[in-house]
């Protein structure tokens, strides 16, 4: 359905949607008689077409030419530096997790998972049995436009959007093509530089051909960035400043090169207790560790380790490559009616590179190695009531753990759209598959070969750095594990239907209705690929075959009650069955079914001034795995911990020496409830001007029975509390039992997150050209959770890092600055992030010769980034920028959590440094 609006109301509110993304005053005009007409379409955030306008809902929409003038290399560059954006998956923590280098979105802090990512309007399959999708999977060659809606959108999209929903729009009805390469290099070094290089072509015209054919294809490279490429970031052994004295942050590890050792005895104690003692025999015979290692800074009376310096051997971004197709054929098979196919395919190969394998190592009693070195090192009664000895030995000639991830997702949609009668319509088909295969390609050994070296003594765990003989060295080379380690996929198939269309005319106007549903089945997939039988010390991944239904109506009614004044309300009813575990052969937790509502409003009493506010609820089914997961192996504590006393005294023999990192075993939970949230809204927008406006929207998320887990910080604090998330791992290397912490998916209690979106535009003409200011920013006011185990022990991350290893910022704030000279444009952007109290660390005073547990202040963080654009023709456009123009380093965090890197906190910083980039680009 066509409507008409005067020719100057149109030219306004093209220039105010240049400014500001979005335009107030669209709709307002009637029909005349010298008018031409425009098309309605459809709002992320509401199934019924209209105009485009600035309605109930807070919609940001970013257009094709702002994203390039932010200078963003990626959706998830572009996505994660709005100020909107908190609590996201950044790519560098796949230094040392299996992330494979995932990205997601966050909005308001709330959520990965609560944050809905739509295609073109559709979900898309996510990464894992969840809901959180991997930004990598979007072709950003192909994207028109984004639009982002900051508040709960339950009651369209799905009973999870309860944080909101972000809808990348792409191209469509292209004619000609265009084609784009970027290169990008830090200044310090060519050390993680990074280019990329697409092409889109279309052809074909709905309007004159009745069909259109597109093709994008773009390709991406990242190279790697060391950590010894970076002065903040490059050793365990951290010397940094605070209140007047100097101190140590120790990071390092204990297992080291040449090997510390661990050995446990019988004490005398009543019920055959033991005591356990750590020493390095290199150090005992030399007085020094040897290369790369320093007496740790966190050794005890009983404790006497040398630190292993893992951090200068890791990589603090890591090398990868992307590939990415888009393609859709368009067919307009009546005057009303479009028939679509458009497929989307992905791959990214990303190389994660860490420290050297730590490995634990039986070194039997009586043996060469336990005669040489570690006897000496006993007393009498130690050696007779031996009851272990292990090296923890860090295999640094093998190499670095290297780790492989491919990473595929493909996305297929079939389906039509358009008018029959008074409906318009949309429906679709779709499948949709991420996947990932992880690979181990170096610095693992093999099992029956690394064993068969320490069965005949042809390895040695006590000699430095290089001084393994050169049959050793040759035996190693062959005993390094290349191959898959597992592989998993999730798999989305659905189909969607919805209609609208004028209800009723009102003497406001006339109101309007849809409908519309939607079928989901999800299939997640998980086969490992080797065992401990394959890789010495290694704990295999678990077997998964889950698949789950889900399936929702909806309903939507828009009424003009005045000419100033609508309301909108809308209903859904969801149905999520129980997860069917088909190794299993059984269904695991239940059936959830719930009705979720919401209802907005929006009135204008002048042409410059809107209120809008917004009010619904939200319904969350926990995922698959957190679900049904088994208990399975999940890696080391962040942190270093004593043994806590209660599990001493249960027994000592499965605690680590003195201070240490403790295995960590996870699970579901088939008794886990689903999640339920209230949210609102209230904003207003005042635009007295077209040259400028200020907005701003006060929203509120509380969620009840939130499905998390009790932080490693909270179990190692209150140990006699959590007693029953502490259990025992058997080291698959050595065979040892020790005490292990458990992961274990709750619903952990209540959250309410709060805050003003803002945002202020300021346009002057000149006669030299045109400046244009925009300031947005999003004040946190409350990020609060009940403390898991608790009922009504309100706390919280504001400004400070809490005890789920994050921090809440109550201030980001975004300016972009631009003046347009004709064939020239330049860009300012200065992004702000307020300081916060950082984690608890425990560092070595220099002057005092004591460790300190302490938390310092990590101060605010401000860059600012250039961009130039010269269209150089109408065809040829040139774009050079500088990111970090102050060269401003990441500032001090002794965090110890979410990726391998020490110093800083990888999630609010970029470690690049002031980098150069060049765009160019060629349309045809």
């Amino acid at each position: 359905m066509k409507l008409q609006e005067k020719v100057g109301a149109r030219s306004v509110r093209l220039a105010l949607a240049v400014l500001a993304g979005s335009t107030l005053f669209a709709g307002q005009a009637s029909a005349q008689d010298d008018q031409q007409p425009i098309q309605k379409v459809e709002i992320t955030g509401s199934a019924i077409k209209r105009i485009n306008v600035e309605g109930a809902l807070p919609v940001q929409r970013l257009s094709s030419e702002q994203i390039a003038k932010t200078g963003a290399n990626s959706v998830a560059d572009l996505i994660q530096a709005l100020p909107s954006m908190q609590g996201f998956t950044v790519a560098a923590i796949a230094a040392g997790t299996n992330s494979g280098g995932r990205v997601s979105a966050s909005i308001h802090d709330i959520g990965e998972s609560y944050t809905l990512v739509l295609l073109n309007g559709r979900r898309i399959a996510p990464q894992g049995s969840g809901s959180a999708i991997n930004l990598n999977a979007i072709p950003m060659s192909a994207v028109e436009r984004v639009e982002i809606l900051t508040d709960g959108a339950s009651a369209l999209y799905g009973s999870d959007a309860i944080a909101g929903v972000i809808n990348f729009i792409l191209k469509k009805n292209l004619q000609g093509g265009s084609i784009e390469g970027t290169f990008s290099q830090p200044g310090k070094s060519s050390a993680g530089d990074s280019s990329n290089f697409s092409a889109t072509y279309g052809f074909g015209d709905l309007d004159e051909n009745r069909y259109n054919v597109l093709l994008s294809v773009r390709h991406d490279e990242q190279s790697q960035l060391k950590a010894t490429d970076r002065s903040f970031a490059n050793t365990s052994f951290r010397p940094f400043s605070w209140n007047g004295n100097n101190y140590i942050w120790d990071r390092s590890s204990t297992s080291s090169i040449p090997g510390n050792v661990n050995a446990t005895y019988r004490d005398g104690r009543p019920n055959n207790a033991t005591s356990t003692i750590a020493f390095n025999p290199y150090f005992n015979a030399n007085g020094n560790c040897g290369p790369m290692q320093l007496p740790s800074y966190n050794n005890t009376a009983t404790a006497q380790n040398c630190g292993f310096d893992s951090t200068s051997t890791i990589e603090i971004v890591p090398q990868s490559r992307r590939d990415s197709v888009f393609g859709k054929v368009t067919w307009r098979a009546t005057d009303s009616i479009e028939v679509f196919a458009e497929a989307a395919y992905s791959r990214m190969d990303l190389t994660a590179r860490i420290a050297p394998n730590a490995t634990s190592i039986t070194i039997a009693k009586g043996s060469n190695l336990y005669n040489n070195y570690v006897r000496p090192y006993l007393t009498a009664a130690q050696d007779a009531n031996l009851t272990s000895s292990t090296a923890n030995y860090r295999t640094y000639d093998w190499g670095t753990r290297d780790s492989q991830t491919i990473t595929e997702s493909k996305n297929f949609v079939i389906g039509a759209e358009g008018d029959i009668g008074a409906w318009n319509f949309g429906t679709g088909l779709t499948w949709s598959q991420n996947s990932i295969d992880e690979r181990y390609v170096g610095g693992y050994q093999k099992n029956a070969e690394f064993r068969s070296m320490l069965a005949n003594n042809q390895f040695n765990p006590f000699l430095a750095v290089g001084q393994q003989s050169a049959a050793t060295k040759a035996l190693i080379a062959n005993s390094i594990y290349n191959g898959s380690i597992r592989e998993a996929s999730t798999t989305l198939k659905g189909i969607d239907a919805r209609a609208s269309r004028e209800l009723i005319k009102l003497p406001a106007g006339a109101a309007q209705i849809a409908f519309g549903g939607d079928y989901r089945n999800y299939h997640y997939e998980q086969t490992p690929n080797a065992t401990s039988s394959d890789i010495y010390g290694f704990s295999a991944s678990p077997a998964y075959d889950m698949e789950r239904n889900n399936y929702g109506v909806f309903s939507e009614l828009n009424v003009p009650v005045v000419k100033s004044f609508e309301v909108t309300a809308a209903a859904r009813y969801d149905t999520i069955e129980a997860v069917k575990n088909h190794l299993a052969n059984r269904e695991m937790g239940k059936k959830e079914s719930a009705s979720t509502y919401k209802v907005s409003a929006r009135w204008q009493p002048t042409q410059s001034f809107l209120l809008r506010g917004s009010y619904g609820t939200g319904f969350k089914a926990p995922s698959m795995l957190d679900i049904g997961q088994p208990l399975v192996a999940a890696g080391f504590t962040a942190r270093s911990y004593p043994c806590p006393v209660n599990l001493a005294a249960e027994n000592s023999a499965y605690c680590r020496p003195g201070v240490a990192q403790y295995n960590v075993i996870s699970g579901g939970n088939e008794n886990l409830k689903p999640e339920k949230s209230k949210q609102y809204t209230v904003g207003f927008r005042f635009e007295p001007t077209s040259s400028w406006y200020v907005q701003a929207d006060l929203w509120d998320v509380k969620i009840r029975d939130a499905v998390s887990s009790v932080s490693e910080a909270q179990i190692f604090d209150k140990p006699d509390l959590f007693r029953s998330l502490f259990t025992t791992f058997v080291d698959p290397g050595t065979g040892q039992t020790l005490w292990a912490k458990k992961t274990l998916s709750i619903n952990i209690g209540q959250t309410h997150n709060q805050g003003i979106d803002w945002e202020t535009s300021y346009r002057q003409k000149f006669g030299f050209g045109t400046w244009t200011n925009t300031l947005n920013g999003t004040y946190l006011m409350k990020s609060d959770y009940t403390v898991p185990g608790t009922a009504s022990d309100w706390t919280n991350n504001m400004n400070y890092f809490g005890i789920t290893d994050a921090v809440s910022f109550r201030h980001v704030v975004r300016l972009a600055s631009t003046l347009d000279t004709g064939a020239f444009s330049n860009s300012l952007i200065v992004n702000y992030r307020n300081g916060y109290t950082d984690a608890s660390a425990t560092a070595y005073n220099l002057a005092t010769k004591l460790n300190e547990t302490l938390r310092i202040h990590v101060p605010s963080h401000l860059t600012i980034d250039w961009q130039g654009k010269w269209q150089a023709t109408k065809a040829i456009s040139l774009r050079a920028g500088v990111k970090n123009l102050a060269d401003r380093n990441p500032p001090l965090s002794l965090r110890a959590s979410s990726g391998h890197q020490v110093g800083y906190d990888a999630r609010y910083a970029d470690p690049m440094g002031r980098t150069f980039y060049m765009t160019g680009n060629y349309t045809f």
